[in-house]
């Protein structure tokens, strides 16, 4: 009896014809390549879920990456900043500082300042409070008044010294009427005014005559009485002005009847007649001298210098408020200011 056969068919469609005693051992063999194909297609799909896990992960981790530098990126970025911050944050901390130790300076030196202030203002209030009060007010009072009195005094000694007074023949024998002479020059309501040459000085007039002519011409006697009643009138002034303590613009260079007054304001000199040059102006940067007398020297010259001192008495009489009565009235102004220092 001929074996029995098995046909079995492959995958790809050949057939094979396998002896029975042999199909057992054929179908084991399948068996085990199909387990071991089982088995293979499980690892794949293991494997193929592992690396797609894997893949994912790697994937995040490449995001993350990613992220991480854009995000180390941003920290760079703000790390400059705040270093540029710090930088200028040391510098504004520099100045701070600087100013801090001016501040300290500027404040001590203030508490000094406001310790002076204080001090101050406390020597102003005690000095305030000893001048408003009674005490000090009336000393005020009395050594103001004292010393009024001791300048009466003294010029009333000058006025008993050097008197002025009207002479015995008036000009054009009568006195001016005071009311119309006060209208016409401004002087003060009651006061008298005099022609020249009406007043004397301790007996002594200054003549206006004499400085019309030159003293070749002119009386001698009454040129030397002139220049002596200048000269009183001189010294009178330079005492007024140092009593009252009134610095006077044209200063005075005694000399009895040769007296001189000094002119700061030109810085000029005119020459002499009798000088070759003729009428010329020299710099000097001296005062000029002038004399209050006419022996032997210029009329002009001479008239000037009782123009100079007939403007200290007007000084004077300013100084005391009091007006001139004009340029021609050297001796009446000098009564006027007598008259009024002995009368306040």
């Amino acid at each position: 009896m001929e074996p029995e056969k098995k046909v079995l068919v492959s995958s790809n469609g050949d057939v094979k014809v396998i002896e029975w005693e042999d199909f057992e051992q054929e179908l084991a063999r399948l068996w085990s390549l199909s387990s071991a194909l089982k088995k293979s297609k499980e690892k794949k799909d293991l494997l193929q879920l592992k690396l797609e896990s894997l893949i994912q992960v790697r994937a995040e981790q490449l995001n993350r990456s990613n992220e991480l530098e854009v995000m180390k990126q941003k920290l760079e970025a703000k790390r400059l900043v705040m270093g540029n911050s710090l930088t200028r944050s040391n510098v504004i901390a520099e100045d701070v500082r600087s100013q801090k130790e001016h501040l300290i300076v500027s404040i001590k030196s203030l508490l000094v300042a406001g310790r002076g202030l204080s001090v101050s203002s406390n020597q102003l209030q005690e000095a305030y409070r000893l001048l408003s009060g009674e005490r000090g007010h009336v000393r005020l009072k009395f050594l103001q008044k004292m010393l009024q009195m001791r300048q009466q005094y003294m010029v009333a000694q000058v006025s008993f010294l050097y008197p002025v007074k009207a002479s015995a023949a008036l000009t054009n024998g009568e006195k001016l009427d005071s009311s119309s002479t006060s209208s016409q020059i401004g002087n003060p309501v009651g006061s008298k005014s005099f022609k020249p040459g009406t007043l004397t000085i301790s007996g002594l007039a200054v003549s206006g005559l004499s400085l019309k002519k030159t003293s070749f011409f002119g009386d001698k006697k009454e040129v030397q009485k002139s220049a002596t009643a200048l000269g009183y009138v001189a010294h009178v002034v330079s005492l007024i002005a140092s009593y009252l303590e009134v610095p006077l613009r044209y200063p005075l260079r005694l000399g009895g009847s040769h007296s001189y007054i000094h002119d700061y304001a030109p810085s000029v000199e005119l020459l002499t007649s009798t000088s070759t040059s003729g009428s010329a102006l020299l710099s000097n940067s001296k005062p000029t001298e002038f004399p209050l007398f006419l022996e032997g020297q210029d009329t002009t010259r001479a008239a000037y210098a009782i123009f100079l001192l007939n403007k200290d008495l007007e000084q004077i009489l300013n100084f005391i408020g009091v007006e001139s009565l004009g340029p021609r009235h050297i001796l009446a102004n000098l009564m006027e200011l007598l008259r009024t220092i002995q009368s306040q």
